[in-house]
């Protein structure tokens, strides 16, 4: 069960800091550590934890099970929250401190127990009552109605003996002690099911499910109708056998979205649990309850760290963002088994070259002019060229082990010509110079209602029918100084105070400024709606935009772009700068670039949010950029403080940059040495598709 594997090993990754070996904390790690929760009466952290078993190091090479804790672990730590003033509290207390109730006591935790194992029965159950700790433990109630003696389809093809979890009648015990909480960990979806045409399991609580008989997929009635079910199953079962009301859900691996949650609420079911990290501040609703995952060689001491780990912390949070970004274009073959070829070749090179994120191109672009003509993934208003992101982002991430970032446009998209909002595009103003045509996108106007709506549509479609961790917005959300003169965008700038006569707004340099500042502000506010639509399906979503170069080195370009660097500071986690010296036609490369880092680190925050994007391909030439250019230009940024680094494109067909340059650039283990002349161990085969204008 692949989906399993990488949902320990990645989607509910182990913290680092939960494997330090040892049991104390050096002075230099007590120094590091954030601060502590507030004491607020109100927030409160959650541990979650899976089986408990004796002996887990030792038994690790012939039962492996990332998740499991030592019993002498768990007493250990249970002896390390009494003795540090720790308090262990139900949902009884949390939700009346949510309403005006008793205050937590000092320093609140949450225990919650994973799956239904025997051994909460009989390892932690007798802990509780020596501690009078309470828990909540989640049970799957499919697995618990299987016979005994027969074997439950849990994990692996073979399964597990039946007598792996709990009895019902352990189950009747240990609620009756009034220190067992149970919750629901769904009744039939902790699982995989089937996602796309090409088979990929995906969680079955965040998945559209495909039906490859009728070569559908689930309807959004029919989706939501299963997990409502399956959720009233689930609660049903354990009341009928504890006579107590469950009121709270644990998503299987972490996975949820707004369905979900609305599924939950549907059948009366107030608290729901995730795997994201942080602290459960007032701020956060109690049906979005962060949990932080205990891995098996976790040692009391080190659970300080986890304590005070901050909202968004996944146990994979790295010093750097190193990128690779990828056209699914080069993936695409009209031929299925040239194509699955072509997916190969991008896995393995993604995985030896080892980034932390690939950005991958979700819509089509075969002419190669940065305009959406189709895209990759079932929607309502584009040609579908391949139903295909949903599995290449799927892969990578759970066979690569690189968080995918949906690479889409805000408003270049051509629409077939039947589609009544075709021509409702972004219009230049009347006496607009040859030069302002240059370089333009077909864009649609955000200016127009409709449009709008249409945009976020696809966007909704997207995250429906895909996951993935975080959207990278193209750079083709732009307006120079002589757009948008659609009728639609002359009405918004009256609402705004401003003359519907774009040579009225420009022959005042007042006017003209704040129309651009007015325009930059539409455009990043526009892509918030298209992150709100995307957190629906995908609530730890990640965001980047791409900007030009230009608003950072000449500032007053803010008004041909309508970008401002600041702005996309606090706007997104990263501002994916164009670094691209031969596409900005830069004659000394070197020296521009330096200049660019020394802007970027001389803003605050700036280093820290700001991913430098080089370019590996000469648009002006139709030729790659050489190795040991994009070398040197690396190695300069990196001199320069740089820490979040990417590049375009990757042509993974052709070993284009060179894989060894680019291990040595982005890989984690940056110790591996270079392979010149091809993929290592791998013949570079297949066709490269045509690409046209490339941009």
């Amino acid at each position: 069960m692949l989906i399993l594997i990488w949902l320990i090993r990645r989607c509910i990754m182990v913290p680092v800091w939960m494997l330090v070996l040892g049991g104390m904390l050096s002075a230099a790690q007590a120094a590091s550590l954030p601060q502590a929760d507030p004491d607020d009466g109100k927030t409160f952290r959650v541990f979650a934890f899976h089986d408990i078993r004796e002996n887990v190091r030792a038994t690790f090479d012939t039962d492996p099970e990332e998740l499991a804790v030592d019993q002498s672990v768990l007493m250990n730590f249970f002896s390390w929250l009494r003795d540090n003033g720790y308090h262990p509290v139900t949902l009884d207390q949390i939700r009346a401190s949510r309403n005006g109730g008793a205050p937590l006591p000092g320093k609140p935790v949450l225990l919650v127990f994973d799956d239904g194992y025997q051994s909460f029965y009989s390892k932690v159950f007798p802990l509780l009552k020596l501690f009078r700790f309470p828990a909540i433990f989640a049970l799957v109630t499919e697995w618990l109605e299987v016979p005994g003696g027969q074997r439950v389809m849990s994990y692996g093809k073979t399964g597990v003996p039946r007598e792996k979890f709990l009895s019902w009648s352990e189950i009747t015990e240990m609620s009756a002690s009034g220190l067992a909480e149970f919750a629901t960990h769904t009744h039939a979806l902790h699982k995989g099911t089937v996602a796309n045409p090409q088979g990929n399991e995906i969680p079955a609580v965040v998945t559209h499910r495909y039906d490859s008989r009728t070569a559908t997929y689930e309807s959004d009635a029919a989706y939501q109708q299963r997990l409502i079910a399956d959720l009233q199953l689930g609660k049903q079962l354990i009341e009928k056998h504890t006579g107590v009301p469950v009121r709270a859900v644990v998503w299987p691996y972490g996975a949820y979205n707004n369905t979900a949650l609305a599924a939950a609420d549907a059948v009366g079911l107030p608290f729901a649990m995730s795997l994201e990290s942080g602290p459960n501040s007032p701020d956060v609703p109690l049906n979005r309850i962060r949990r932080g995952l205990v891995s098996f060689d976790a040692l009391a001491p080190d659970y300080l760290y986890y304590l005070r780990t901050p909202a968004g912390f996944d146990g994979d949070v790295r010093p750097v963002n190193r990128v690779m970004h990828v056209d699914l274009d080069y993936v695409y073959d009209p031929d299925p088994k040239q194509q699955e070829e072509n997916l190969s070749l991008l896995l393995e090179r993604v995985k030896k070259i080892s980034p932390t994120s690939v950005f991958l191109q979700a819509y089509a672009d075969p002419d190669g002019d940065g305009v959406a003509d189709s895209v990759y993934f079932p929607n309502r208003h584009l040609p579908l060229r391949a139903d295909l992101f949903s599995r290449v982002a799927w892969q990578l991430m759970t066979r690569s082990g690189v968080k995918v970032y949906a690479w889409m446009p805000v408003m270049a998209f051509r629409l077939p010509s039947k589609n009544p909002l075709a021509g409702s595009v972004v219009k230049m103003g009347a006496g607009a110079p040859a030069a302002a045509y240059a370089d333009r996108y077909h864009r649609l106007t955000p200016f127009d209602p409709q449009v709008r709506d249409l945009i976020r549509e696809i966007y909704e479609d997207l995250g429906k029918y895909a996951r993935f961790n975080g959207v990278l917005f193209h750079d083709d959300a732009t307006l120079n100084d002589y757009e948008d003169a659609s009728h639609a965008a002359l009405q918004v700038y009256q609402s705004w105070g401003l003359p519907s006569d774009i040579e009225a707004i420009r022959r005042s340099p007042v006017l003209a400024d704040r129309w651009s500042d007015l325009k930059t502000r539409y455009l990043t506010d526009f892509t918030h709606e298209l992150v709100a639509v995307l957190k629906t399906a995908q609530p730890a979503l990640m965001t980047a935009r791409n900007m030009y170069a230009a608003p950072l080195m000449e500032p007053e370009s803010e008004h041909w772009f309508a970008q401002n660097y600041q702005q996309f500071l606090h706007s997104y986690d990263y501002t994916a700068v164009m670094a691209m010296p031969y596409m900005e036609r830069v004659a000394e490369p070197l020296p521009w670039l330096r200049e660019l880092a020394r802007r970027v680190a001389a803003t605050p925050g700036g280093l820290d949010g700001t991913i430098f994007e080089l370019q590996a391909f000469d648009w002006n030439v139709r030729k790659p950029v050489a190795d040991a250019t994009l070398e040197k230009q690396f190695s300069l940024l990196r001199s320069m403080g740089v820490r979040h680094l990417a590049y375009y494109p990757d042509d993974f067909l052709e070993n284009q940059p060179d894989l060894g340059l680019v291990k040595r650039t982005l890989s984690k283990q940056s110790f591996l040495e270079s392979v010149p002349g091809k993929v290592e161990g791998t013949e570079v085969r297949g066709r490269k598709p045509s690409r046209g204008v490339e941009k």
